[in-house]
């Protein structure tokens, strides 16, 4: 019998040196989206809500850099730092 968990909170807990990592390559992806013309914004998230790399330039090897992580990883470095500031 399958156990449902729609009542419980799940734990979700991600390593200092990802969040670093994440902060690092997020501002790096910004740069070269910046660099190409493109708004950086629209395209990540467009590449966080689909997942597809090619919302990510290939200059300055950003799209090899955002794909080192998970999306999930890059979201909450995100909503970190968002909520950090208020």
């Amino acid at each position: 019998m399958a156990q449902d968990f729609s009542q419980e909170t799940v734990m979700f807990k991600v390593q200092a040196e990802e969040v670093n990592q994440a902060r690092e390559i997020l501002l790096a992806v910004y740069a070269a989206l910046k660099e190409k013309g493109y708004n950086p914004i629209n395209q990540l998230v467009g590449y966080l809500l689909s997942g597809d790399p090619a919302y990510i330039t290939s200059h300055g090897n950003a799209r090899s850099l955002i794909r080192r992580l998970e999306r999930d990883e890059l979201l909450e470095e995100l909503v970190k730092n968002y909520l950090d500031q208020k």
